[in-house]
This record gives C-alpha cells, structure tokens and sequence, in this order.
C-alpha cells in the first residue's frame, strides 16, 4: 500500500504574520503557535438522522481525523475554533459527545477556546466532557480580531468564518468547478469551513480579494480562473 501525498500548503502573509493556509481547512498561525478552525458543525450528520433524514455515520470521526493531522504537521499548542462547534442541540447524541470528548482527552495537553457562533448559540456549549473556554466575540488579539461572522473592525485584521466559501474555477472550455476557498479581503479573511458536512456557498471576489483553493491534496492561488 503506497504512503498518502504530502500535503501542499501555501504560506501567506496576512497582516504582516507569517499564517500558513493547510489543506485540512484549517489556517496556523505561527508566531502564536494557534490553529484556526472555522465551522466544524459537529453532530450536523447526527443532527439530520434526528430528523429522519438517512445519511452517513463518521462524518465527526473524518474530521477529527483532519484536526490531528493539522497539529500533528503544524506542532500548534492551541486551536481557536471560530463558531458553529456543535451544529445543532438534535446533533448532541452520544455517540457525538463521546466521540469528541475522546478526542478531547488525547489532546489535553491542547489549549482550546470557542468564540460562539449562531449555531452554538441554539446548540449550546459543549458540555465539561469536551473541556473548551467558550467566549462571545469579537476577541482581540493583536494584530487580529477572531469573530464567527465577517466583520471590519478598528482593533485589527478579521479572521473569521460563517460564510463557508467557495470559488468557481472556469476553464478554456467553459468547464466549472466549485472548490471550498480560503477569501482574503482588505480588511477580513474567510476561512474555509473545517466540517465534513457542511455544504459551501460561492463567494463575490473582488479586485484586492486574494482566494486559494484547496483541490486533490493542495491549497493553490488563484486569479485568473475565477469566473466574474
């Protein structure tokens, strides 16, 4: 059995630090040692069994999966969530709290905080199994400021999610495709959602906009191709 391919990142510069964008959906920052994760939606699949609706079981397993990888290749000593940890209070069964909370003891060591986002908001905090500082935001930390929703903000440079991006690629022959995006603005960056499940929703790029995709194992720039 052939080993996986290495993971192609892309290192940027976003307010002058030094922020490494993963294939996992996830964004290190460096200085701080801090993995950025927007919108793991944990218990969404659970959430919509609850409701009647057959799909797949081990979507929160695939993405815990992806988050140790994440800080296993970055070392990162702590993970910011930005929102919409828990999708819903229908998706807290307990195969979903044990699974996490599982997941929570062998990172201990793993400093974690939550800045609620609409869905914890109806969800609620994850319980003391799970073990995480649950904050509302804006938090400032210079020379960011870590919200669930986009915002511009005076304190500093926005990183946040909510919007689960995605850009539509067109090729020569009017082929498309939608690919999850990593959306850098002026004054905000958009993180890809971390979840399994989480659907996307293509966003409007603009002049002074920067966008990577994340495609077949690799986080690549992109300009030209994006569709107007």
């Amino acid at each position: 059995m052939s080993a996986p391919a290495p993971a192609h990142d892309v290192v940027a510069d976003v307010a002058g630090e030094r922020v490494t964008l993963l294939t996992e959906r996830a964004a290190y920052w460096e200085r701080t040692r801090t993995l950025l994760v927007a919108d793991p939606h944990f218990g969404k699949a659970a959430a919509f069994r609850a409701a009647g609706v057959p799909v797949p079981r081990g979507t929160t397993t695939g993405s815990l999966t992806r988050l140790d990888a994440a800080l296993a290749r970055t070392g990162a000593a702590r993970i910011v969530f930005l929102g919409d940890f828990l999708h819903a209070r229908e998706g807290r069964e307990a195969e979903t709290t044990r699974v996490v909370g599982e997941w929570r003891s062998r990172n201990a060591s793993i400093d974690m905080l939550l800045v609620r986002g609409n869905h914890d908001k109806r969800a609620g905090d994850p319980g003391p199994e799970i073990d995480i500082r649950c904050v509302d935001g804006p938090i400032a930390e210079a020379p960011f400021v870590f919200t669930h929703k986009p915002a511009v903000s005076d304190e500093g440079y926005v990183i946040c999610g909510h919007v689960h991006p995605a850009a539509r690629l067109t090729g020569l022959g009017r082929e498309s495709l939608r690919l999850p995006c990593f959306w850098a603005r002026p004054r905000t960056m958009v993180l890809p959602a971390f979840g399994e499940f989480t659907g996307v929703a293509e966003v409007d790029v603009e002049p002074g906009d920067r966008v990577w995709v994340i495609a077949d194992g690799s986080v690549v720039g992109v300009s030209r191709a994006l569709t107007p």
